[in-house]
């Protein structure tokens, strides 16, 4: 039988009955939004420090089939199906209003905190943490998704379904992580901006052209694919993401940028960034497909340019 993780459940009921899985506490980083500044932008949190969120509405971000089959009890399951292609449409953020729509069918409010999970992949769960943050959601991600789930726990029992005191109202721009649209990335080229491209390394040298009418990278951007920031399921300790990054050649000081091809690796990106201590962290949505498509912008490939200046 799974096991139930109930929306406005005190999460230290659940921790009962957990053993721990995280060596070390986590900082206050699951203050409200209004609290202290005295915590951990981490947006990713471990099984073993749920305890420290309090109540929070729990979000399954995976498809309607997976969440038929066994979900943590009173879960809300996120139209990942509607806000996907949503998310990558024209214009999409600029939409208020279906967005306000959307948060408030899941029950979200300012004094209650959502905790996101997936099948695992950390994608799906990542892409409706950076919406819901860009909007002004207090969120966070469960590291491992529905997969850590079903192995830490039997039987909980669920708690009555609260709605949030307040009505929620979206606040475009309010997240640690920042949109940013190809007008303004391109702006950015050739400066101490990094660019991390969380595709795959046949994507980012071109052979590999997903749907998209040509192939590449921006110029400059710097490749570190998006698996490689997981570890057994698990997205890696802050020390962990920051060696991979400085390997990547991000300079931790300066502003970056992530993508991908359509966003959910790039919001996995920046939640990584987020967790090794990157402050300035922004995403480009919906990413490489969004560039693609317009032939003004320099794609490199086999180190040459393929299209455009890099000053257009």
């Amino acid at each position: 039988m799974f096991a139930h993780l109930g929306n406005g459940l005190p999460i230290r009921r659940f921790m009962e009955h957990l053993g721990s899985v995280c060596a070390s506490p986590r900082r206050a980083a699951c203050a409200l939004a209004n609290a202290e500044n005295e915590m951990s932008n981490d947006p990713i949190v471990e099984l073993a420090e749920l305890q420290e969120l309090g109540s929070v509405r729990v979000l399954d971000a995976r498809g309607i089939g997976a969440f038929e089959q066994g979900h943590a009890g009173r879960a809300v399951r996120v139209p990942i199906e509607v806000w996907e292609p949503k998310a990558r449409s024209t214009g999409a953020f600029d939409d208020i209003g279906f967005w306000q729509e959307e948060i408030e069918n899941l029950r979200i409010g300012p004094a209650l905190p959502a905790l996101i999970y997936d099948d695992g992949r950390m994608i799906e769960a990542s892409r409706v943490w950076f919406i819901l943050q860009h909007f002004g959601v207090q969120a966070f991600i469960l590291n491992g998704g529905w997969p850590v789930i079903q192995r830490n726990f039997d039987a909980i029992e669920a708690a009555p379904l609260t709605a949030p005191a307040e009505a929620f109202t979206a606040q475009p721009g309010a997240g640690a992580v920042h949109l940013i649209d190809r007008s303004a990335l391109k702006g950015w080229l050739n400066t101490d901006v990094g660019i991390l491209d969380a595709r795959t390394v046949a994507e980012f040298d071109g052979a590999d052209l997903r749907q998209n009418s040509r192939g590449g990278h921006l110029p400059g951007s710097r490749m570190l694919p998006h698996a490689q920031l997981l570890e057994y399921g698990l997205v890696r300790s802050a020390d962990a993401l920051a060696q991979l990054l400085a390997d990547a050649g991000v300079d931790q000081g300066a502003a970056l940028v992530t993508l991908c091809d359509a966003g959910g690796r790039a919001a996995l990106a920046a939640a990584a960034a987020l967790r090794a201590g990157y402050t300035d962290v922004h995403i480009y949505y919906p990413s490489f497909s969004d560039w693609a498509r317009d032939q003004s912008c320099p794609v490199v490939h086999s180190e040459s340019i393929d299209v455009g200046q890099l000053s257009a």
